[in-house]
């Protein structure tokens, strides 16, 4: 069956790609800028805005990276629309993996075993999630993160690029880790954490 893409800039590129790469064939791209109507990602047409998502026949997936802005999507159209879940072929995704719908997970990403990813998750390229994670809904893991073993994200975490996080430590709901960070201790919610080991520095974002 088609999927739908919600969002029509630099991620969903990857998201149609994922999807193209799978066999998924992508019907349309659903965006409120009105100056991407009648455009194309990747070859698929634009369509219109985000609420044709309630008239369409098909699956959809949110293809927007800011955490806050895929929640208010999905709050706004849960029980109106099906969600997909996207999964690149060149993933290692355990078959012990739980999966929340409206997933993405990218190219070279390794997902290990009884690890558990929430609703409308983001797991970026060339990341890895260790054994018995635990990741919350509309978390996303920027390219190159590490997660070790049993590491807790709750939900909206977002962590940058290249960081990490060690084995069995805990960041708060909608706490944001830069790039390169290091989670050596429990980080709490709602802060923005720089640095090895990655400190609280300021006050972080909230769910919107």
């Amino acid at each position: 069956m088609s999927v739908y893409v919600i969002g029509g800039g630099g991620h969903a590129k990857v998201v149609v790609a994922t999807l193209q790469a799978a066999g998924t064939p992508v019907a349309g791209v659903l965006d409120d800028d009105p100056t991407r109507h009648g455009q194309a990602v990747l070859g698929v047409p634009v369509l219109g805005p985000v609420a044709l998502a309630r008239e369409v026949a098909g699956p959809v997936v949110i293809a927007v990276g800011d955490n806050a802005a895929r929640r208010r999507i999905a709050d706004a159209l849960d029980g109106a629309v099906a969600w997909a879940t996207a999964v690149h072929p060149h993933a290692c995704v355990h078959p012990s993996v739980r999966l929340g719908e409206g997933t993405v997970v990218f190219a070279g990403v390794v997902v290990q075993p009884d690890a558990a990813l929430g609703r409308h998750a983001i797991v970026n390229t060339s990341a890895s999630v260790d054994h018995d994670c635990r990741l919350g809904d509309f978390v996303h893991i920027a390219p190159g993160v590490r997660l070790a073993g049993s590491v807790r994200l709750g939900e909206g975490v977002f962590l940058g690029v290249g960081s990490s996080v060690l084995p069995g430590r805990e960041v708060g709901a909608w706490t944001t880790v830069g790039g390169g960070g290091v989670v050596v201790y429990d980080l709490p919610a709602h802060v923005v954490a720089v640095g090895v080991p990655a400190r609280p520095r300021t006050v972080g974002r909230t769910e919107g």
